[in-house]
C-alpha cells in the first residue's frame, strides 16, 4: 500500500478536520497528504518524509521508536534465505533452540522473583532473536521452499 493510501484509509477512521486541528495544520494540507504524489516532486506527506529519513540514515531505531509510541515493537524481516527442503529439520531445531534459550534467560531472571531492567533487556534481546528465526522459517514455508517434503500425490503416508 502506498503512503497516501494509508493516510486516506486513516482519515476514514478519524476526520481530516480533527487531524488538522490536532496538528495545527490547514485542512487542505491534510487532504493533500491522501493524494497520490506528483512524480519527481519532493515528498509531501509525513509518511514519505519518515521513509526518506530512514533511507538516508539507515537507522531502524526510528521505526522502533514509532512502534513503541504506538504500543508495539518493530521486527525487521529476515534477510532472504532460501533453504532447500532438506533443511526443514535444522530450521525447526533452530526455532526450538532459540525458544529454549529465551526460556533460560527468563528463568534466570525470574529466579529471585523479580526482574530488573537489565534482565528485562536481556529477555527482550532473546525474544527479538526468536522472532527473527521464526519469521525466517515462516517466510520459507510461505514461499514454498519446503514443498519437496510433501508426499507425492496419491501417497498418504
Amino acid at each position: 500500500m502506498e503512503s497516501h493510501e494509508v493516510l486516506r484509509e486513516a482519515l476514514k477512521v478519524t476526520s481530516a478536520k480533527q487531524v488538522a486541528s490536532d496538528m495545527n495544520l490547514s485542512l487542505s494540507l491534510v487532504y493533500k497528504w491522501a493524494e497520490p504524489p506528483v512524480p519527481d516532486a519532493p515528498a509531501h506527506n509525513p509518511l514519505d518524509r519518515i521513509d526518506q529519513v530512514i533511507q538516508s540514515t539507515g537507522d531502524a531505531r526510528i521505526l522502533q521508536w514509532l512502534c513503541e509510541r504506538s504500543g508495539g515493537f518493530f521486527i525487521q524481516n529476515p534477510k532472504a534465505r532460501h533453504p532447500r527442503p532438506d533443511h526443514l529439520i535444522p530450521a525447526t531445531n533452530e526455532i526450538v533452540q532459540e525458544f529454549a534459550d529465551l526460556l533460560a534467560v527468563v528463568a534466570a531472571a525470574a529466579s529471585d522473583n523479580t526482574i530488573n531492567p537489565a534482565e528485562a533487556s536481556r529477555i527482550r534481546v532473546r525474544w527479538e532473536q526468536l522472532k527473527g528465526v521464526t519469521e525466517t522459517f515462516v517466510r520459507s514455508c510461505e514461499s514454498g521452499n519446503f514443498a519437496g517434503l510433501r508426499p507425492p500425490a496419491g501417497d498418504h503416508a
